[in-house]
């Protein structure tokens, strides 16, 4: 008999059972762990986060184009 039930990592389960603003904060306490003690600044917080936009978005366009 086949299950119709996906298996789910206890992350994504957290995650969903969390509201919008509680994810927010989550996260937010999360990264302020990972970047504590750091000399970062924002400008280089923006730089990677398009840098990672950037190849997200270049990556997902090439698997539509291959699509058509």
């Amino acid at each position: 008999m086949k299950t119709s039930a996906e298996k789910i990592s206890p992350e994504e389960y957290i995650l969903a059972a969390l509201s919008p603003e509680e994810r927010l904060e989550a996260a937010f306490r999360i990264a302020r762990e990972a970047f504590r003690g750091t000399t970062l600044k924002l400008a280089d917080v923006e730089a990677a986060v398009s840098k990672v936009r950037r190849k997200h978005y270049a990556a997902r366009g090439k698997k539509t184009a291959r699509g058509r």
